[in-house]
């Protein structure tokens, strides 16, 4: 059985093809510039590839074009989209409207439209996909909706809300939401699994590192707290966002500056983090290059990182009341073995005792890397969001 996922972004419309009879990747792409001038670059798992710049004027466009390359010439993997069981999409905000996988319907979208003041860079590109994929694909096609915030639905009031007046969460639904909620339940359950473990019998902490990063409580397979906020602005320190900041901080620098609120806001999402305290760039492996090298800046972002890590890790233990696991996971948690070793040295406080030989050597797959007397096993866990997308939406028109 074939399952479609796709992401879209605002210009962008990122998209696998999976056979879930053994959840296998058939093709994988992404059109991109899309409403600017557009480009495809699709891929096939024998090694076949199309890459071409296209007119992409508007999302369904792009998803002609999607149909096109997997359909037909040299790269196309199936004759005709009606092979294609489902198609399943990656919606960034669901807030506290959707809580599982939903099937899509045209009130399903605009309600999802609706929520684009949560995500404006997201929800409203999310909902153009959704529309052009209902007009390119056949009606007889089903589509589900898998939302990053529904993992986090589970946190107790006392974790998501703020200390603002109650009326801005009933008035203006502001409120801690969480994001990668999608990353963070395929990890832990794979790190289950990979401990021989049921998930509902394990405390862990799930460290997703990358351009963005959120660090997540999970207590019996339940998200219970999470570093990322309103916005997936919170949290630690990510590629070109700030995370955590005093408010006060904001306001003050707005003012010297003369910002405007959008303007801040861009200050802090765009100029920010890596790129904004190290001079550098966004990129973590040039903040590392350029750290070994001796550059103060770039190793004080790291420093940064690492510290705000290790006290999430404390303080999830602390409201779970303990810690079977820490994972790390996203391009830096998979691929960083430095970023890892910093943030689990000198947590003999937690039972945490990481095996520096073991995991010097470990990039990109599944390995334990905590030495044989930690209390609390380390883990490296690759994330599939894409797979969990494949997979919910099998299970929803399976029922």
């Amino acid at each position: 059985m074939l399952i479609l996922v796709v992401n879209a972004g605002s210009s962008s419309l990122k998209y696998q093809l999976l056979n879930m009879d053994d959840e296998s990747v058939l093709a994988k792409g992404n059109c991109d510039r899309i409403g600017i001038d557009g480009h495809i670059a699709h891929k096939t798992s024998d090694g076949r590839s199309y890459d071409a710049d296209c007119n992409f004027p508007t999302h369904t466009e792009a998803f002609m074009k999607l149909v096109e390359v997997l359909t037909t010439g040299d790269a196309a993997v199936i004759k005709d989209m009606s092979e294609i069981a489902a198609v399943g999409h990656r919606i960034v905000q669901g807030a506290e409207v959707f809580s599982e996988t939903t099937l899509v319907t045209d009130e399903i979208i605009e309600k999802i439209d609706e929520l684009r003041e949560l995500a404006p860079v997201h929800n409203h590109a999310h909902a153009l996909a959704l529309r052009a994929c209902k007009k390119v694909l056949p009606a007889s096609v089903p589509q589900a909706v898998v939302f990053d915030t529904a993992f986090h639905q589970t946190m107790p009031e006392k974790a998501f809300m703020f200390g603002l007046p109650y009326e801005d969460y009933e008035k203006f639904h502001v409120r801690k939401y969480g994001f990668h909620g999608t990353s963070h339940r395929f990890v832990s359950k794979a790190l289950a699994d990979a401990m021989g473990k049921d998930v509902k019998d394990l405390k862990i902490v799930s460290c997703h590192l990358g351009n963005g990063s959120s660090i997540t409580a999970i207590d019996g397979g339940k998200s219970v707290d999470t570093s990322m906020g309103f916005t997936p602005l919170d949290g630690v320190l990510m590629g070109t966002r700030c995370g955590a900041l005093d408010p006060s901080a904001v306001t003050f620098v707005m003012e010297k500056h003369g910002f405007t609120p959008a303007e801040m806001s861009d200050y802090m999402n765009k100029k920010s983090g890596f790129l904004g305290v190290s001079g550098v760039g966004s990129d973590n492996r040039d903040v590392t290059t350029a750290a070994e090298a001796g550059n103060a800046r770039a190793q004080l972002s790291r420093d940064m990182l690492v510290y705000q890590i290790k006290k999430y890790i404390g303080a999830y233990a602390s409201i779970m009341n303990g810690l079977d696991a820490v994972l790390f996971t996203g391009g830096i948690g998979e691929n960083a073995p430095d970023v890892r070793e910093g943030a689990c040295t000198d947590m003999d406080i937690l039972g945490i005792k990481i095996d520096t030989v073991a995991n010097a050597g470990v990039r990109g797959k599944l390995a334990k890397v905590s030495q044989s007397d930690s209390k609390v096993e380390i883990w490296v866990v690759p994330t599939n969001e894409e797979l969990l997308i494949a997979r919910d939406t099998l299970a929803l028109i399976s029922k």
